[in-house]
């Protein structure tokens, strides 16, 4: 079945402050054929580590441009693909096409393409709502976890914080994603804020934007329950890599409560780092909470 999709001009990525990657792409994925999958690809293939970066709503890897360095001084070699809809990857147009699995399945198949292994899972948002269910699936691939404001989604609601961001996502269509991340983040200029928009060039592209908060698991009956239930016991039970969890303190719906139910379900999760001044996108504090993990995994 052919998915109608849209891709993003690439002048539109052109110039972008603190982005000097280059863009890597695969189009064959097995269930996935014709859809182009967007990733950052940096540091030698044989690095004895990788960190396995995954970005959420409304990001793209460009949220990790403040890890990204630290982790490629370390030795390591850095993998940050964007989900289908986002970034630099294609953008199905239809939203009855994304899916939790349609997601989660997409992102297995990336990493066994690239054959992924020593894997430091580096998550958030998104990326932790999906990415935190993929290690229980391949568990000889991961050794480490860098968690920051996110969840395993196990059929409840997060709270009112949440219910009125998916009420107000839903209010806006042709979400002005530049706003609303200099909204969250006062700290971007303007530039950085534009780059995160860079990917949306009109509402026809912004279907996964859409999409992304009414597949938050609310209810027992949702797609992904059964997966993120089985994750949460996996991370309790099976668990045996280190993991290190930063928090942006001023997060209204996954700040510091909802990251303290998370850290009780991974085992021996330590206390973590907190910036009480970093809202939902911590990663605009990325270079210390980097270096703290790293700090953490004995490395520095």
């Amino acid at each position: 079945m052919t998915i109608e999709a849209k891709r993003t001009p690439d002048e539109r990525f052109a110039g972008l402050p603190g982005w000097p990657y280059a863009p890597h792409y695969v189009d064959d994925l097995p269930n996935y054929e014709g859809l182009r999958v967007h990733y950052v690809d940096e540091g030698p293939e044989n690095a004895v580590r990788t960190y396995l970066c995954l970005h959420g709503q409304p990001t793209w890897s460009y949220l990790y441009r403040k890890m990204i360095p630290v982790f490629l001084d370390s030795g390591a070699r850095v993998i940050a693909p964007d989900w289908l809809g986002f970034g630099r990857s294609d953008k199905p147009v239809e939203e009855s096409v994304y899916t939790f699995h349609f997601h989660r399945n997409m992102m297995i198949e990336l990493i066994k393409r690239l054959d992924l292994h020593d894997i430091t899972l580096v998550c958030q948002d998104w990326g932790g709502l999906l990415g935190l269910t993929i290690p229980p699936e391949m568990p000889e691939r991961f050794e480490r976890l860098i968690v920051m404001n996110t969840a395993l989604a196990v059929g409840e609601s997060p709270g009112k914080g949440f219910d009125s961001w998916k009420a107000y996502n839903r209010s806006q269509p042709d979400m002005d994603i530049a706003a609303l991340m200099k909204r969250g983040t006062p700290i971007l200029s303007d530039a950085e804020a534009d780059a995160y928009a860079a990917p949306f060039p009109d509402a026809t592209y912004k279907a996964g934007v859409r999409r992304f908060p009414e597949l938050v698991m609310v209810e027992p009956s949702m797609e992904g329950v059964k997966t993120s239930k089985r994750a949460a016991e996996w991370w309790a039970r099976e668990w045996h890599g280190d993991t290190f969890m930063a928090v942006g303190g001023s997060d209204p719906v996954l700040g510091k409560p909802a990251m303290e139910r998370l850290r009780a379900q991974i085992r021996n999760c330590p206390e973590p780092m907190v910036i009480e001044e970093a809202g939902h996108f911590v990663q605009e504090w990325g270079a210390p909470v980097a270096k703290a993990a790293l700090k953490a995994f004995g490395e520095l």
